[in-house]
């Protein structure tokens, strides 16, 4: 499989507002992406885990950050399946 890279141009400035270093910065957005396209269905958890840099039960948890479940369901939709069940 080929690898390809993608470069986004910041300024210090957004380094400075944010206050994070580069790496910290460029770690949050590769996760900041691959959250999206999970959340929009376009990649799988695996896909994103891999896209972000993390192992995937590592994605799994950083979900819960963003409000997103693993599952592909929200928590409280488990728990309307599980009383229904």
């Amino acid at each position: 499989m080929t690898t390809r890279m993608l470069s986004i141009p910041y300024s210090e400035d957004l380094l400075l507002s944010l206050k994070k270093s580069p790496g910290e910065f460029e770690e949050e957005a590769r996760l900041l992406l691959a959250v999206k396209l999970y959340e929009m269905n376009r990649v799988s958890t695996g896909a994103a885990a891999q896209l972000a840099g993390i192992s995937r039960v590592t994605f799994m948890y950083e979900l819960a950050r963003f409000g997103l479940s693993p599952m592909g369901q929200e928590p409280g939709e488990l728990v309307e399946d599980y009383a229904n069940a």
